[in-house]
């Protein structure tokens, strides 16, 4: 069947996934595959933009990657790399600073977020994160940006840069990339009120034993107004529903609903029957997951060839830019 266009998606290397990361973007990225040529890269440099400490940078890569595949991630069809294997990027991330605005830069929602979190590290590299990023989706030729709406500045941002770049040249060398809106659910933690977060303790992770799994969900808050057994519940502000209506069944989740109401069903046995059909749920995935990290160089094969495909559209993509630019032949 013939792809509908090139995809690109990239994303920091956190290491072991959760159930944030599952449904805000790995299961979106494994049904892409069935409609889209699609370049998957774990973007280790932007990571350097807000971490101080790297020593877990090589690790939470591997994971990050080992649960990309065991989630469905097709290596044989789809490019999975890691973002500092393709030098390629940051010379065209140097190229497309000449044509980046510094106001706009600074002015981007994501810029002022990352200032107030990191009053400290305010680095060059964070400023010029969205060039980076840029770079990232125009080097590969993407025309399709799957993204929440919280990233259109970005995507917008992209847009412009090559539309400059194009135009000082008189080039149609780079693409503008299209944003395929996604709907990135907010996943809240265990605790009900923040997003999940590794950062925040509140997560699930996908690779937990399903004791461990039980145990989170456990503790995860429901309704806030039910204090006692006998009180009749309100499922639209909880938690536990939300995550229901995603992992159980239709019928499951109109039974709940409906017995939540009445108080016929307690938060205990709500959370208990969630914690089994999650764990029903992500039990190919860890089958998966085991079996592939019983050989972990399958998993930087994966990457490093992954990075050689890239690197042949890389640098095709560069040749062209070169030349538009007008650099001495190499």
């Amino acid at each position: 069947m013939a792809k509908k266009g090139r995809a690109f998606s990239g994303a920091r290397p956190t290491g072991r996934q959760h159930l944030g990361n599952y449904l805000g973007a790995i299961k979106n990225y494994v049904a892409l595959q069935d409609d889209y040529e699609c370049i998957y890269c774990i973007v280790d440099l932007h990571a350097l933009t807000t971490v101080e400490d790297t020593h877990n940078l090589r690790q939470n890569t591997f994971e990050m990657a080992l649960d990309w595949l065991a989630a469905g991630i097709r290596p044989e069809e789809t490019i999975v790399f890691v973002q500092s294997h393709v030098p390629q990027v940051t010379e065209l991330h140097t190229i497309l600073s000449m044509v980046a605005p510094l106001g706009k830069l600074t002015d981007l929602p994501t810029f002022k977020e990352k200032v107030r979190q990191q009053p400290d590290n305010v680095n060059y590299g964070l400023v010029g994160y969205p060039v980076l990023m840029t770079a990232d989706i125009v080097l590969y030729k993407a025309d399709t940006v799957p993204v929440g709406v919280d990233q259109a500045p970005h995507i917008e941002f992209a847009r412009e840069i090559v539309r400059s770049f194009n135009h000082r040249f008189n080039t149609k060398v780079l693409i503008e990339p299209q944003m395929k809106t996604t709907e990135v659910p907010k996943v809240l933690g265990i605790d009900g009120r923040e997003k999940m977060s590794k950062s925040l303790n509140n997560h699930i992770e996908l690779a937990a034993t399903p004791e461990e799994t039980q145990q989170r969900v456990m503790q995860m808050v429901t309704d806030p107004a039910r204090v006692r057994r006998y009180d009749p519940g309100n499922p639209e502000v909880c938690n536990v529903f939300s995550m229901h209506k995603v992992f159980s069944s239709p019928e499951e989740v109109e039974a709940i609903d409906r017995d939540c109401r009445t108080a016929a069903l307690g938060c205990v046995d709500c959370k208990k029957l969630f914690a089994a059909n999650l764990n029903r749920h992500l039990e190919p995935f860890r089958a998966r997951r085991a079996e592939i990290a019983k050989t972990p160089d399958v998993v930087w094969d994966v990457l490093r060839q992954g990075a050689r495909r890239a690197r042949v559209i890389a640098e095709e993509t560069m040749e062209q830019v070169r030349e538009a630019v007008q650099l001495p032949p190499r």
